[in-house]
């Protein structure tokens, strides 16, 4: 069970670490008492590829708590649907690699 609730995380980081372009992503990185799912240090950047689970119940509300919380520390979040992934990895992954790149010009 918990390999196919992460497996949208492990083929995103398989395909950003063949086609990256030279963006450095680290994979699960600790901020303060969180662990984003990516993080771009060049672009002070947190990718969250997000699961169901986040429009339901107290979900919502505890992201936007946490997305505040990484804003004071100077990060952007770009939240990513796993449907969005699971239909194309590729294309996400090229999808976060340009948004790194934009923000680091």
């Amino acid at each position: 069970m918990a390999l196919r609730r992460h497996q949208h995380n492990y083929r995103a980081a398989r395909e950003l670490r063949r086609n990256s372009g030279g963006i450095k992503l680290r994979k699960q990185h600790p901020v303060g008492p969180y662990v984003v799912d990516f993080y771009c240090a060049e672009a002070k950047l947190a990718i969250e590829i997000d699961g169901i689970v986040h429009d339901m119940g107290e979900r919502p509300e505890l992201d936007a708590r946490r997305d505040a919380f990484l804003r004071t520390q100077g990060i952007e979040v770009v939240r990513i649907p796993a449907s969005e992934v699971l239909k194309s990895v590729k294309d996400t992954a090229e999808a976060i690699a340009a948004c790194c790149r934009e923000r680091c010009a």
